[in-house]
């Protein structure tokens, strides 16, 4: 009977894994890293952001670009003015009769200066900048998903970890019960395996909620909902750190995307303290403008009463002057004056120029204008901009070097962290390895009687925390590595 028992916990302990494999967990909907950052990239809030920037920034430069063009309006409109004459030093102008009248006007004008050229080159800066700013969102997006994706799949290990280790909790007490029942234990070695295989359930059920809370942050980071069941898989080999510290700073240097923003904001700055002078140069002013009017009388008979007041004045006055009396041209002179009247044909005109409103334009004379100004004082205003312009760009020079003493420093602890953590996990590694050896025996050696069940729970203990140190060390390897490639500003693990 007892030699049964234990070829049945020597049976279960051979098949039983202590992790779960993946293959297991077929069913279940998988992520890999790389799938994880497409899906950031798609979907994350701040990073689409950061793209919307570099919209305006588009925009900005092209608006710069437009300044070099004349800008153009054109207008159309008409009016009412009343049939009532207005007094002007106490003569009386205006028609007796209603006027509706339209009109149309074209423009164009355009300033040309130092500054138009200027602010086309602090645009560019710009735009230079906000592509900059991009990759730099793009690559702390990567560097945060990634460390958030290391994390999760060091909490899903050690859920898997401690899932494994409720399993061989339950085949001890099974073997407990067993052994009890043939006289080999006593109740109270049962009541501690059952204790024990609590106690792991409780462990493992944290480390179960802890893996599920990591992931929920993972998705949230990436910017999507999590799927039911998800599972976290990733390739990462943990292989000696072989890379030269020069090298990756001089790297560093040239592909930090945080510092090239920097140094893309530091032109910015030096465009601005360029557009700032501007203001001292003079400016070139040009325009352009025609247009055309017409008018409606919407009581005609005032004005036919005046066209004829009019040619009888006219008619008067050319019979009464002087030269109409000149013996020899008396009678050709004086039938000129009769033909000066106020007949139908004259009538038919003004009704045919009164019908054609409103769009029987009579164009006015077109207008052409140029300028040069030139700016002598505002109130010390230029002077203000172009200080606060040489500041802004000593600000931006001194956030560069701090950006680039800061990558040192962590350029060099990623890479002296990266080497302690190798070492770490080959330690570990040792650790858990005789661990499991040291359980191996103390289940044998429980097994057969030889030893007590504080013993093996004590062993069991030892080998859960070697193991959980080396699933640690392995994550901090890869977070290690992940922290040196976010400093060196690329990837460094190879294709």
């Amino acid at each position: 009977m007892t030699r049964s028992i234990r070829h049945l916990f020597v049976a279960l302990c051979l098949t039983t894994p202590l992790t779960t494999p993946l293959a297991a967990q077929s069913t279940r909907t998988t992520l890999s890293l790389a799938e994880a950052l497409d899906l950031a990239k798609r979907n994350n809030p701040a990073y689409l952001q950061s793209i919307t920037g570099r919209t305006r920034a588009s925009a900005a430069l092209r608006s710069a670009y437009g300044a070099l063009l004349p800008s153009a309006d054109a207008s159309i409109g008409s009016s009412f003015r009343e049939g009532r004459p207005q007094f002007f030093g106490g003569l009386a102008f205006g028609a007796t009769s209603d006027i509706v009248s339209s009109s149309w006007g074209v423009g164009a004008n355009t300033q040309l200066s130092l500054n138009t050229i200027t602010t086309i080159r602090r645009a560019n800066a710009a735009l230079d900048a906000a592509e900059a700013q991009v990759d730099a969102a793009l690559f702390n997006l990567r560097s945060g998903v990634t460390a958030q994706f290391i994390g999760a799949l060091q909490a899903q290990a050690r859920a898997a970890l401690q899932d494994s280790l409720v399993v061989q909790q339950q085949l001890l007490l099974d073997l407990a019960k067993a052994r009890a029942g043939v006289g080999q234990l006593t109740s109270l070695d049962v009541k501690r395996a059952e204790v024990g295989r609590g106690t792991q359930q409780v462990a493992a059920l944290r480390a179960r909620n802890a893996a599920a809370v990591a992931r929920l942050q993972l998705f949230q980071q990436i910017g999507v909902a999590m799927p039911a069941g998800v599972a976290l898989v990733a390739d990462l080999p943990v292989d000696a750190p072989r890379f030269v510290l020069d090298d990756l700073l001089s790297t560093a240097r040239s592909a930090n995307p945080t510092l090239r923003a920097l140094q893309a904001q530091e032109r910015v700055a030096a465009a601005g303290v360029s557009a700032a002078r501007g203001a001292y140069t003079p400016t070139l002013s040009l325009s352009a403008n025609v247009g055309g009017v017409a008018q409606r009388q919407t009581d005609l008979a005032p004005a036919l009463a005046q066209g004829a007041a009019q040619a009888a004045a006219q008619r008067a006055s050319c019979l009464t002057t002087d030269s109409v009396r000149v013996g020899a041209g008396l009678r050709s002179i004086g039938a000129q004056c009769a033909a000066i009247s106020f007949g139908p044909a004259q009538e038919a005109a003004i009704r045919a120029g009164n019908a054609s409103s409103p769009f029987d334009f009579t164009r006015n004379p077109y207008t052409l204008s140029m300028g040069l100004s030139l700016p002598l004082f505002d109130g010390f205003g230029r002077e203000q901009r172009l200080q606060e312009a040489n500041a802004s760009r000593t600000d931006a020079r001194y956030a560069v070097r701090r950006q680039e003493l800061a990558l040192t420093a962590e350029v060099t602890s990623a890479f002296v962290t990266l080497e302690a953590a190798y070492e770490t996990v080959q330690l570990q590694s040792r650790n858990a390895g005789t661990a499991r050896e040291a359980l191996t025996l103390a289940e044998q050696r429980y097994r057969v009687g030889s030893t007590t069940f504080v013993d093996l729970t004590t062993s069991r203990a030892e080998y859960e925390r070697a193991e959980t140190d080396r699933i640690d060390a392995v994550y901090e390897f890869h977070r290690a590595f992940a922290a040196l490639e976010a400093a060196a500003g690329r990837t460094l693990r190879p294709n």
